[in-house]
């Protein structure tokens, strides 16, 4: 298990005068093995972040740290095993001409690992599909089995952090509680430390240890899941974001 830990990540965008901050000075921490969460409005930073500490984005500022390793030092080698991306949208992120073996397969032989086959049995049977669906194509599977698919590829490699960007807003409500139940009953089995970025705060009540608001690329407050039963939020955005939660799930 690792830690995360993020120190003034800022992002400046332009020159001068019309330059503009999209992320000022963001820090947090995440303990080892925790479910931390970033919930905000769409456009608030919540992904930049992630894509940030995935070095997808590289043009920022600040510290990022992975347990006692800062990102950028850590070799690319080296970074891809300790930290994996769950993405938003099954559909997009596979490979639709690449079976699933294929889709993990990949990063073994980059990684040169041995018992690959050993692998990608494992790692399909792991989110909860038949070794069968190895040799399926993307076009073959539903929205939650893509997703599983997904996240099989993000651990083939063992990795101790899990970056999950909304892993179930594009799925349909009846296949998105399949999938956090994985996320979180892999979490209890492996130990994972999961940094999710949500704008549900159903999701993040079920998932999160822990969460930050988000407003305007700023973290405006960090709480705990309790605070999200009686509204315990002081900083005023955060109490309307949570009262507005609250309003939706009585309403439905």
């Amino acid at each position: 298990m690792k830690s995360i830990n993020v120190k003034n990540l800022t992002i400046t965008l332009g020159d001068g005068p019309k330059a503009v901050t999209i992320l000022p000075n963001v820090s947090f921490s995440v303990e080892p093995g925790e479910c931390f969460g970033l919930v905000g409005e769409s456009g608030s930073g919540k992904s930049t972040i992630l894509r940030c500490m995935s070095l997808l984005f590289k043009q920022w500022k600040g510290e990022i740290w992975l347990g006692n390793q800062s990102v950028r030092d850590m070799p690319l080698i080296e970074r891809c095993r300790t930290v994996q991306m769950v993405f938003q949208d099954p559909y997009g992120s596979l490979h639709p001409r690449q079976s699933v073996r294929t889709v993990l397969w990949e990063p073994l032989r980059i990684h040169k690992l041995d018992r690959q086959k050993e692998r990608m049995e494992r790692a399909i049977t792991e989110v909860g599909l038949p070794v069968e669906f190895l040799d399926r194509y993307p076009h073959q599977l539903s929205g939650g089995q893509r997703q599983r698919v997904a996240i099989a590829r993000a651990l083939i490699l063992e990795p101790s952090i899990l970056l999950l960007d909304e892993p179930t807003s594009a799925l349909d409500v009846s296949v998105q509680a399949e999938i956090l139940n994985l996320l979180a009953d892999l979490r209890a089995r492996k130990g994972f430390t999961y940094l999710m970025v949500s704008h549900d705060l159903a999701v993040v009540d079920y998932m999160c240890d822990r969460f930050a608001v988000m407003q305007a690329g700023d973290i405006v407050e960090i709480l705990g899941r309790d605070a999200l039963e009686d509204n315990k939020a002081t900083h005023l955005y955060a109490r309307q974001l949570i009262d507005a939660s609250l309003e939706y799930d009585s309403a439905i």
